[in-house]
């Protein structure tokens, strides 16, 4: 009888059938991945073409020697020194005002708290539009608090105090956010350090409390000058349009886009780097708030 033979191919090693199947199994991961790459590119660079291409457009639309000529024009020096004098006012108004809000909504609980705080934030997603004629019914002629006033011969409504108005009412939460979050990140050790050696309330608070939240009290006024100096529903509701008086560069920009268009993207490019400035900026301080902390 002849002896049995085996066919030594079909004898595998134990684990070899395993270790062969994680291989096959492992493949289809990595172009999996590779794929999603591929798709996490492609999406960015989608959104960056998007938000990149209208900036890019105003630019190569206004030459250097258009740009200088537009400058001289009585409308965009009106409306860049109203702008600026305004957003300056209001950003001072609202740091003043607004940082102590801030610090008591920051440490303190009292009844009606939270809806103190909407009302705050409640024109952060008020539509612009809304706002300016909350404004107007509130402040105007024949407003709540506008008629009389305008019985003493004291007009609000479409004048530049309209404007600092409109501008505050907007922009005073970007600030009073912030502000309130800088506090919150104080750590309170170092008020009880200071009020253990005998600091009163109010040094703790301008040589303690306020060094420390300063990165976000900065962060937080550039925000508020750049949402002023953009501000546009609010003030043409309540504030009119009215050159030298009311007319801030957003407004410019609307009503020279029907007869100018140059001085129109002349103040557009003003905004975009104002704009970007103010970015610049937020990050530097955001920055120095990570580095101290």
């Amino acid at each position: 009888m002849a002896p049995l033979q085996f066919n030594v191919d079909f004898i595998r090693k134990p684990g070899q059938g395993h270790s062969l199947k994680r291989r096959d199994h492992h493949r289809p991961a990595i172009s999996r991945k590779a794929l999603l790459k591929l798709c996490l590119s492609a999406v960015l660079l989608l959104v960056t073409l998007f938000l990149v291409l209208p900036v890019a457009s105003l630019l190569l639309k206004v030459s250097p020697g258009v740009f200088l000529q537009s400058l001289r024009d009585p409308v965009v020096m009106d409306a860049l020194s109203l702008s600026l004098a305004t957003s300056a006012v209001t950003t001072i108004t609202v740091i003043l005002f607004g940082t102590p809000v801030a610090y008591v909504n920051a440490r303190f609980h009292y009844p009606g708290k939270e809806i103190i705080d909407s009302f705050i934030d409640l024109p952060v997603i008020m539509p612009p539009a809304v706002a300016g004629i909350a404004l107007l019914m509130a402040f105007g002629r024949m407003g709540v608090l506008g008629q009389h006033l305008n019985a003493l011969g004291f007009n609000v409504a479409f004048t530049t105090l309209a404007v600092i108005i409109a501008q505050i009412f907007v922009s005073a939460p970007f600030f009073m956010r912030q502000a309130r979050t800088s506090f919150e990140d104080v750590d309170r050790i170092y008020e009880c350090a200071a009020r253990t050696l005998g600091a009163t309330d109010t040094y703790t608070f301008f040589h303690v409390t306020l060094p420390i939240a300063q990165n976000g009290l900065i962060s937080g006024a550039i925000m508020t000058f750049a949402r002023s100096l953009g501000e546009f529903g609010a003030t043409i509701m309540f504030a009119g349009n009215f050159q030298g008086r009311t007319q801030t560069m957003p407004l410019a920009i609307y009503t020279a886009m029907q007869w100018d268009l140059d001085v129109s993207l002349c103040l557009a490019l003003i905004l975009v780097a104002f704009s970007f400035l103010v970015i610049a900026l937020v990050r530097i301080f955001m920055s120095r708030m990570k580095e101290h902390a």
